[in-house]
């Protein structure tokens, strides 16, 4: 699964703003935004220049311009071969900016997924920005570049919104290194899947001054991509017979987590369609106990049509 470091890193459909760049580099085509679809920088599209772009949101999120550097002749008479300008190696120069407007009631945190791909849509890189506590009826701008492109790698020509998600921003999990209020920071990893078994972990740390206590499980809502309750799963203290062996059916026991400790729970799934309406859910609002602050997380569970979800104690995290 893609870095969530995120809100942020699924299920939630990857909805594409494509740029198209022509040879000119004065003009560009517009785009439906269905995921997929794309157009490609044009070899003459301008010395590393930003290009403007007139394009649609994607789930509040428009691309306004990018920076492509162009391919150019080589010097070399005899060769008629185009070459691509040389760059820093520290940096391919190809970037776009951006602006997130949240047309919603409340304050979002967003986190973006953009992808720098080629003519046939290969992903050369990929970049998350998060946006964080965008007010409603508020824009915020910013530029995403890619870096020091991987070596032997093709030419990027298209840049494009991958993945869009957004959580309430005083439900966001904190930014590296910030502690919250709560003196508890709680954070989701990116997942590990095998044979149609998906496991997300779950980590709770003390960033705070006082003793905390634990004992038993998160309490998890299952949330839409509205933000509004998923109903139809079934959520186990244990493994539910998903999976044994696994470590979900140890017992519950109470821990108390001194300043810098942590603990680490999980969720637990299989993605297998059987008979009946798949599930998806893009967003879970956990807590660490009764009475916790919620933190919206965002392990995208496709859950197939087995409508199961297993979760685990919480457990004292061993270094």
């Amino acid at each position: 699964m893609r870095n969530a470091s995120s809100l942020l890193p699924g299920v939630v459909p990857a909805v594409a703003a494509l740029l198209l760049l022509t040879a000119c580099g004065a003009e560009h085509a517009g785009v439906s935004g269905a995921a997929g679809s794309g157009a490609a920088a044009g070899a003459g599209s301008g010395s590393g220049s930003a290009v403007p772009v007139d394009e649609p949101a994607v789930d509040g999120v428009r691309i306004t311009s990018v920076t492509i550097p162009t391919a150019t002749p080589s010097p070399t008479p005899s060769d008629h071969m185009v070459h691509a300008d040389p760059l820093p190696a520290a940096d391919s120069g190809i970037s776009a900016t951006y602006e997130v407007t949240n047309s919603g009631s409340r304050a979002l945190t967003y986190a973006v997924l953009f992808d720098f791909t080629t003519d046939s849509g290969a992903v050369m890189g990929n970049h998350s920005e998060t946006v964080r506590s965008v007010a409603p009826g508020a824009t915020k701008r910013g530029t995403v570049r890619l870096g020091a492109p991987a070596p032997g790698s093709s030419r990027v020509s298209r840049i494009k919104v991958a993945q869009v998600t957004r959580v309430p921003a005083a439900e966001a999990p904190p930014a590296p290194g910030v502690c919250p209020p709560s003196g508890i920071r709680l954070t989701n990893d990116d997942g590990d899947a095998a044979m149609g078994l998906r496991v997300v972990g779950l980590r709770l740390e003390n960033c705070g001054k006082r003793d905390y206590a634990l004992d038993g499980y998160p309490q998890l809502e299952l949330l839409d991509d509205d933000l509004a309750p998923v109903h139809g799963v079934r959520i186990f203290h244990g493994s539910g017979g998903i999976s044994t062996g696994s470590g979900f059916d140890d017992p519950a026991r109470p821990l108390v987590l001194k300043p810098g400790q942590s603990a680490v729970s999980g969720l637990m799934w299989r993605n297998l369609t059987e008979f009946g309406t798949a599930v998806n859910v893009p967003y879970v609002r956990v807590r660490a106990k009764e009475g916790a602050a919620p933190v919206t997380v965002t392990p995208h569970l496709d859950l197939g049509t087995t409508g199961k979800l297993a979760v685990r104690a919480w457990t004292r995290e061993v270094s």
